[in-house]
């Protein structure tokens, strides 16, 4: 029966307001310092298919399609007071991404019906594994990364599973933290149960069911509308991954976006397999909120007033095959997710520029990095694990304004942790954070720069991890005839006579005295700098977003004191050389080199042939072919692309040999290298 449109405004209010009460529970009585300061969680209200049909406005991740279905289905046999637990993303169907998010699920009955699920999740800080923190890059299979649990009953009609919970605390570092957000997250759930109750009670059974599917067909609608908005046509675009680091090669990841009337297919075909590191993401099915983040973003942009639930990514379908690292397979790895997921979305936001530049933003920096300090109190019998700070890069420009420094919402909104918090719970001292200064890539309107913070080290024998960096060698593109931005940067005990130049790390060793300066990438730029209104480059230096240096070489602008020197300024602009200038995308001298050898079509054609070979050897058999192609690629950060394919004629005989060599020709015939 059709509901009433005022009723259903009412209705949509009443459900988002449920669910920010549970965001509030949590957020209160949390234990863990990344859940209560961060926000690294989120919660929502399904129905009795797993949908979500009420999400917060004030949530801090924008995976609002959560699939829960997989996980209901796990255990059917429920009763009032049930509370369902999982944190293993194969037998949750990818409502889990990675081990550390521990989720929970709790039926919600009206006389003796389940009429609805709350849901909620929470990263915690560590639930065993290899390494503390449970997180490391160098992971080839989900048994290093902590205790699975699958879909099982933690709570049975209102009294905890004491069992299940001793076995998780047994597998962690930290069990009293886990046990407090634990209980957070039930409070939260209890939160909403009795908010939905509450609704049911005011509006009866039927209406709070009608309102379920009603407001999810609102927010299909709504959502194709926005989606009318990208031009009808197929639009292919791919980005890349530094590396895996276990090896060398950039890792590229593909996709054909195909649109009309407001329907959306993302195709994956191409994009490179599965890693044997922990970079692999479980979407476990065609279609999963981490593959339309950017696109989530758009529809949200373009109308805030469509519902937060599962039908806004009904007009959306993807293609995207197993194995490949958007799509692991069991036992793959994938703590670390979150990257390829950044990175799938930057070539999404490619593809969208492609069919127009107005639609978005050029891309974020393309990378967060979280720095984890493990180490061992006095008198301590186990380590202690501090989740130090997310950092985080900025937005990229957008035609007709500057991107947001210091922030990336690409795949959560988190926030930073307060200097006192860090320094009052670990064996460190904040020496600087700041906004990093030329991080951002130069245009008429300028990327958003990055952070930067710069630890000391105050007590022997501590290790820190500094998980998701990436983007030192290919940055975050320009976008008509804006500028790439500066690269990630890691430096130990900078300005010391043992200073040194880091990249990709996954367990640094550290003592007292020892200082680490993480410094993030920037986004990238839009528009040609030089068209910049010279007082908005004056601001910027006076901001420490640009040096005086930057500002006259990347801008045409010449600072004099505190002010403008307009003559300068002019006779830079008149002298400018044009014909770099790009008027698509501008994606550094790195990538285009690398791309001289390794374009669309060779990569499309060691890609088909590696899906052909058994999961068990593509891996392998990719590295034997690049390594025959580029012998001499160094690794990420520590020499030149350009260097190892100036001779791009024979690197592209070579890659033609050692596929054939490695892989078997396809025609029969070998093709000789030399």
């Amino acid at each position: 029966m059709p509901l009433d449109p005022v009723l259903i405004e009412i209705m949509s209010q009443k459900f988002a307001a449920a669910a920010e009460e549970m965001v509030a529970v949590i957020h209160r009585t949390s234990r863990s310092t990344f859940v209560k300061e961060a926000l690294d969680f989120s919660v929502g209200v399904c129905d009795v298919k797993g949908k979500v049909f009420a999400f917060p406005r004030a949530a801090n991740t924008f995976a609002i399609d959560r699939p829960c279905t997989v996980t209901i289905a796990a255990v059917p046999d429920v009763a009032p007071g049930d509370v369902i637990c999982t944190n293993d993303p194969y037998t949750s169907g990818g409502l889990v991404t990675h081990v550390p998010d521990v989720h929970l699920l709790k039926p919600f009955f009206h006389r003796g019906r389940v009429v609805a699920y709350g849901w909620c999740f929470a990263h915690f800080t560590d639930v065993g594994g290899a390494v503390p923190s449970s997180m490391s890059p160098t992971n080839s299979e989900i048994f290093q990364e902590g205790i699975r649990i699958p879909p099982l009953k933690l709570v049975k009609k209102g009294k905890m599973n004491d069992d299940v919970f001793s076995l998780f605390s047994a597998n962690s570092r930290i069990p009293e933290t886990n046990l407090g957000d634990i209980r957070a997250m039930l409070g939260a759930l209890e939160a909403g149960e009795r908010r939905i109750a509450e609704i049911i009670e005011r509006y009866g059974v039927e209406t709070f069911l009608d309102a379920q599917e009603t407001l999810q067909d609102l927010a299909a609608a709504k959502a194709r509308a926005v989606l009318r908005r990208i031009p009808d046509g197929t639009y292919d675009f791919w980005d890349y991954m530094d590396d895996d680091l276990i090896s060398r090669f950039p890792v590229r990841l593909r996709v054909r976006m195909t649109v009309a009337d407001g329907l959306v297919n993302l195709d994956l075909t191409g994009t490179d397999p599965q890693s044997k590191t922990a970079y692999n993401c479980p979407t476990l099915a065609p279609l999963h909120s981490w593959l339309v983040l950017k696109i989530t973003i758009f529809m949200l942009t373009h109308d805030k007033t469509i519902p937060l639930n599962a039908g806004m990514v009904r007009p959306i379908s993807a293609t995207n095959p197993p194995g490949n690292i958007m799509n692991a397979e069991f036992p793959d790895a994938v703590a670390f997710r979150t990257l390829a997921a950044i990175r799938f979305n930057d070539a999404v936001t490619g593809a969208l520029l492609k069919a127009s530049d107005v639609l978005m933003p050029a891309p974020a920096a393309g990378c967060m990095s979280t720095m984890v300090l493990s180490e061992f109190e006095p008198g301590a019998i186990r380590p202690t694990v501090h989740v130090i700070q997310p950092m985080r890069g900025g937005m990229g420009a957008y035609k007709g304004r500057d991107g947001i420094d210091a922030r990336d919402v690409t795949i959560n909104n988190m926030r930073n942790h307060p200097v006192e918090s860090i320094e009052s719970e670990c064996g460190l001292i904040v020496r600087e954070y700041d906004v990093r200064e030329d991080s951002g890539g130069p245009g008429r309107w300028r990327g958003g720069v990055g952070q930067k913070m710069t630890l000391e080290v105050t007590r022997d024998g501590g290790t820190l991890l500094i998980r998701g960096s990436d983007r030192f060698r290919f940055t975050a593109w320009g976008v008509a005839g804006g500028r790439p931005s500066a690269p990630y940067r890691l430096v130990v005990n900078e300005g010391k006579a043992d200073e040194k130049q880091l990249t990709k790390v996954d367990r640094l060793a550290v003592d007292s005295g020892d200082t680490v300066s993480v410094q993030m990438p920037g986004a990238g730029g839009f528009g040609d700098a030089y068209l910049r209104d010279p007082d908005a480059v004056l601001d910027d230096v006076k901001n420490g977003f640009v040096s005086c240096q930057a500002a006259a070489a990347d801008y045409g602008v010449a600072i004099a004191g505190t002010g403008l020197d307009e003559t300068a300024t002019k006779r830079l602009r008149l002298g400018r050389v044009r014909e770099n200038l790009r008027a698509d995308f501008d994606f550094g001298r790195q990538r285009e080199a690398w791309e001289t050898v390794f374009d669309d079509d060779a990569m499309g054609a060691l890609n088909r042939r590696l899906y052909a070979l058994p999961k068990s050897v593509r891996y392998e058999k990719r590295i034997e072919v690049l390594e025959h192609a580029v012998p001499d690629l160094p690794p990420t950060g520590q020499g030149s692309v350009e260097a190892a394919v100036a001779d791009a004629d024979a690197a592209r005989r070579r890659l033609a040999w050692a596929m054939d060599e490695v892989l078997g020709p396809e025609d029969g015939t070998a093709v000789n290298p030399s």
